[in-house]
């Protein structure tokens, strides 16, 4: 057995050596690497020092260098074992931050991309203890340089040397080949980071300089923006008492209720996409802009309690009402999930105006008004709007798509184009945008538009432009997390070049 210790001891020293030095090399040959990004991310109770370090050029410059040289000179030495004690205690020292920057307790591992499920422990933490164990392990329990280091130098303190006979030689022959047990294995790290090199360095080549055609929906680049290049916070304004950000995030994609046309698969990749982790680090990114709203399904709220519990994040829940069981049903579910805003969801409305039946509205809105809630009406038909306003329901707040037709899927048939007729095709939102402009414009309670980007047929530059020109006093935009600092941005430039004839009613 104490045979076989050394050598498994020895390999495990080895393995997280490799692990280390890889690490550490990769971080090297990937050109503007840096750890600013990982260390703005981290929320637990140092996550004020590591966000000030982030902010920081020249911390940032000796945070990086210390990441990348750190892990090569502790993987190095675990790998030959020379130095062991001192650099696995230098490597243990630097897995603490990197636990106590994402720690695997629920709420405080988004951002952090994980190959597993972790509670409390993590392979960080693991590593962790493994290097205390080698702080505190006997040089002669391992093989390697610091184990021939040792015996040389208990052999040169040896006066006089005796004559060493053929069978002591043999055995000093073996003790240094097993102290020698790194070299080969340290060759085959060096061919497979030359082989991983190459062929990534092939894998670059092909697709950006072997591409044959490109379709319109193919990508040559892909700028992922980060909170680096956020510009600002989005502005605010109000409805009743609630402060709300000027855009609002859309649930649609979140919840899985995509808008695709005929890409039938495009629900089941939402879904797939967006897992309870991913949701929640869409709603921390979105906060960290100035998005502090959501507008979604009551269905949603098992996630936002879950946001809410594990990141105490404060995104308010602005609930549509939608259930099966209809708008009464759909408003008490809202209200035990915590919604701050509720509104008769834009189809059930469309539905219940199509058949006169605006005492549903009317007490749904008391109902929700009688939580202490603004309660408002959404429509994607301008008819449901004034069919509201002719019988006296006045809301606290619409919701009302808003979009023009100047996109080639939309087809624009306005006795076929309804969401209470079988004409309906998912590709037009807003029927009779100018009416709507034009009608909207005379009514005195905030606005939020939603479905301004025609479900993604519109770009965010012309769609936000539109809405907050013709009217608009908040938009509704539905996003994926790649999408947030950019659409941030887009509303930022925007909003000082709009030119509109109604009055900010928030």
């Amino acid at each position: 057995m104490k045979k076989y210790s050394g050598i498994l001891l020895t390999l495990l020293r080895i393995v997280v050596g490799w692990h280390f030095l890889y690490e550490g090399i990769a971080k090297l040959l990937t050109p503007g690497w840096t750890a600013k990004t990982y260390l703005m991310g981290t929320s637990w109770i140092f996550s004020d020092l590591f966000h000030q370090m982030a902010s920081s050029a020249e911390v940032m410059q000796i945070v990086d260098f210390i990441n990348i040289w750190g892990l090569i000179l502790i993987g190095f030495s675990l790998f030959v074992g020379l130095f062991v004690r001192w650099f696995s205690l230098a490597g243990a020292v630097l897995l603490l931050f990197y636990f106590v920057a994402y720690p695997p307790i629920p709420g405080y591992t988004l951002g952090n991309i994980a190959e597993g499920s972790y509670l409390l422990v993590n392979k960080v933490l693991i590593e962790f203890f493994l290097l205390l164990v080698f702080v505190f392990l006997p040089v002669e329990f391992m093989f390697g340089a610091d184990r021939l280091i040792k015996r040389w130098r208990e052999e040169k303190a040896e006066a006089p040397v005796p004559r060493e006979n053929e069978n002591k030689t043999s055995l000093k022959r073996r003790e240094l080949l097993r102290d020698l047990i790194s070299a080969p294995i340290l060759g085959a790290f060096a061919y497979a980071v030359y082989r991983k090199q190459k062929w990534e360095s092939y894998e670059e080549k092909f697709l950006n300089g072997q591409v044959d055609a490109t379709s319109g929906a193919t990508m040559k680049t892909f700028s992922f923006a980060s909170l680096d290049n956020l510009k600002g916070q989005v502005p605010k304004g109000k409805i009743k008492d609630m402060v709300l950000s000027r855009m609002i995030m859309g649930g649609n994609l979140i919840g899985g209720w995509a808008h695709a046309r005929d890409l039938i698969y495009t629900s089941k990749l939402v879904k797939a996409y967006h897992t309870d982790e991913r949701v929640m680090m869409t709603l921390q990114l979105a906060e960290k802009c100035g998005i502090n709203a959501i507008i979604t399904n009551p269905a949603l709220g098992r996630i936002m309690n879950k946001y809410w519990h594990e990141t105490r994040g404060k995104m308010i829940f602005i609930s549509d009402c939608g259930d099966s069981a209809g708008f009464i049903s759909g408003i008490g579910k809202s209200e035990q999930a915590g919604a701050k805003m509720m509104y008769c969801q834009g189809g059930v409305a469309d539905r219940l105006v199509h058949t006169g039946n605006y005492q549903e509205i009317e007490h749904g809105l008391k109902l929700i008004r009688s939580y202490g809630k603004p309660a408002g009406i959404g429509a994607h038909r301008i008819e449901t709007i004034k069919g509201c306003v002719e019988n006296g329901i006045v809301p606290d707040f619409w919701v009302k798509t808003l979009h023009h037709h100047n996109y080639w899927s939309a087809e624009v048939d306005v006795e076929r184009k309804s969401t209470v007729d079988s004409g309906y095709k998912d590709n037009m939102f807003c029927f009779k945008p100018q009416e709507t402009i034009d009608f909207m414009n005379g009514l005195e309670q905030p606005w939020i538009a939603f479905k301004i980007l025609a479900a993604g047929a519109i770009k965010p530059e012309d769609g936000f432009k539109y809405a907050f020109d013709n009217g608009a006093d908040f938009i509704c935009v539905g996003m994926y997390d790649f999408q947030i600092v950019e659409d941030t941005n887009i509303l930022l430039d925007t909003l000082p070049g709009i030119h509109r004839s109604r009055p900010w009613y928030a």
